[in-house]
């Protein structure tokens, strides 16, 4: 596997920074993920440096440096126009508080600094100059054996961060990997510090999952570890065929988070429940508001054989630019739960593209009348019965959109009026 990492396209911007440090007679690797990723043969999506050097002294030994992160020795190095992250080694004191170490220590050793790290796999690193990898805790075993293992002992490593459990479950569906054994067995055993974790981080984990390739895998795990139950307990207690069955769709949907989180809950919650979820879960009102929505019409094949202005109706409910991400809902859905149905539904989503194409009116700003149009036709000012005149203009409409001209539904208007007021 080393010599995958001798072929790694490093950029030389970060090649430079290492140099730069080596030229100063300070230890310097690549740490952490890329290290991960480059024995993998996967380009790295960013390169860490972590080095013996004090942050004050890479401070010094660059132009362009930003403190990003000094008091925890990192800083941020300009070079050639590239951001490259550069650590002091370090050893953390214990954490109190299940989520970050009561105090930083600076090392020289890269080995000490290793071993704070949450996976072995996590846990290698790398010298490009020298072509030295560093890797005390076997993680190149256990990226061939696809395997997730904490560096020493898993209970101390959970019980320091409690996202670190979620965070070995997220590896696993990502990676396709196992959990090691002890590794897996330490996870019920901390839930405890895994409570005290803020839910912005949580929700960050739970979207990277439902992003993996292997959502279906990761769910089932953190269900069976008892995660799940801690901050989605309506999928965690849901009946086991039921929440089975959302894995699955799941794992059919395509990778969008909103189509995914809805897929997850169209069965297991309703409308009010699911938007209650994405808040508790901080995810924005806007997406939280949009997930619920398509929860609410996931059911698609109760929509089969409905009449055209029932479908309009039902466009109107989503908004026409909300149409693909609802036919995705519910097109996971059939697709696990009742394929046999699939055809008839297929149908259906060609009957509401094909609608959706002819640009129906779906609500007041589509009447061919303003409100100040429906005002001077009834003869009224602002009142509550412009409101009412425009509501039922829109229910017209969506029976019959040829009826939306000026002229047609003005007469509709006056006739309205005139029998609302005997």
């Amino acid at each position: 596997m080393i010599a995958n990492l001798h072929n790694a396209d490093i950029p030389q911007p970060v090649l430079d920074v290492i140099a730069r440090l080596r030229e100063l007679g300070h230890a310097v690797y690549l740490v952490g993920g890329c290290v991960r990723d480059m024995v993998r043969q996967v380009h790295p999506k960013d390169f860490d440096v972590a080095t013996s050097a004090l942050p004050q002294e890479v401070q010094r030994a660059f132009r362009k440096v930003i403190p990003t992160g000094i008091q925890h020795g990192t800083v941020t190095v300009l070079q050639d126009g590239t951001h490259v992250e550069v650590t002091t080694f370090r050893s953390e004191g214990d954490y109190l508080d299940g989520r970050r170490p009561s105090s930083v220590a600076f090392e020289r050793d890269i080995v000490k600094d290793l071993s704070r790290r949450d996976f072995t796999i996590n846990a290698m690193a790398y010298n490009p100059l020298d072509r030295e990898l560093v890797d005390p805790f076997g993680g190149q075993g256990d990226l061939q054996a696809h395997l997730i293992r904490c560096v020493g002992s898993a209970q101390e490593r959970f019980s320091e961060d409690g996202l670190r459990p979620l965070r070995a479950v997220r590896f696993a569906a990502v990676l396709g990997f196992s959990l090691d054994d002890a590794t897996r067995a330490a996870i019920p055993a901390t839930l405890g510090v895994f409570r005290k974790v803020a839910l912005e981080r949580v929700r960050e984990e739970l979207v990277k999952l439902l992003l993996s390739p292997r959502a279906e895998i990761g769910l089932r795990l953190l269900a069976d570890t008892g995660l799940l139950d801690v901050f989605l307990p309506e999928v965690a207690r849901a009946e086991p065929q039921a929440a089975s069955l959302a894995r699955a769709a799941v794992q059919a949907a395509p990778l969008e988070v909103e189509v995914r989180m809805a897929v997850l809950l169209a069965d297991l919650a309703d409308r009010a429940q699911t938007r209650d979820i994405g808040l508790r879960l901080k995810f924005p009102n806007k997406a939280a508001d949009l997930v619920a929505l398509l929860v609410e019409h996931a059911k698609a094949e109760a929509q089969v054989g409905a009449s055209d202005a029932s479908l309009r109706r039902l466009l109107a409910r989503l908004g026409p630019a909300q149409l693909p991400l609802w036919v995705a809902v519910a097109r996971a859905r059939v697709q696990v739960r009742a394929p046999e149905q699939l055809p008839e539904v297929e149908a259906l989503f060609t009957r509401l593209e094909a609608i959706t194409a002819s640009k129906p009116p779906l609500s007041a700003k589509d009447l061919a009348l303003t409100g100040g149009d429906i005002m001077a036709t009834l003869g009224v000012g602002p009142s509550p019965v412009v409101g009412e005149a425009t509501r039922f203009l829109v229910e017209s409409v969506l029976d019959e959109p040829a009826l939306n001209t000026a002229e047609a539904l003005q007469a509709r208007l006056k006739a309205w009026h005139t029998q609302a007021a005997r």
